[in-house]
């Protein structure tokens, strides 16, 4: 049993990396089921998205895929390092990786929203 639970919880950016593709309009609902956490995210630059990772102790593998305001398909991987704030949020530190778009890399941070 993981100490961490995403089922039915929303997620909102707090930073981006330049070449990040979300903003501070973007959602992030997310589900579980074990260690199978999915996502579907949309607003802002992004007119819908779709995660699918694996939680593993304090940490998610995600495969992600979105589809922008601009009509442009991207996809990336990335890992997030997730914390809990003083607060009791549950907090997320993304590293990702475009895997279109000549792999650009970055770093953003979320945080779980009401």
């Amino acid at each position: 049993m993981t100490k961490f639970n995403f089922n039915n919880k929303r997620f909102a950016l707090i930073q981006n990396s330049d070449s990040g593709q979300v903003n501070s309009e973007t959602v992030f609902e997310y589900k579980q089921d074990g260690n199978l956490v999915t996502a579907d995210y949309f607003g802002g630059t992004i007119r819908y998205g779709k995660i699918i990772a694996a939680l593993k102790d304090d940490e998610l593998n995600m495969l992600y895929q979105c589809l922008t305001t601009d009509n442009e398909l991207k996809a990336g991987k990335a890992t997030a390092k997730i914390s809990v704030t003083d607060t009791g949020k549950m907090k997320m530190n993304l590293n990702w990786e475009w895997l279109t778009n000549g792999n650009e890399k970055g770093a953003s941070e979320y945080i779980e929203i009401e």
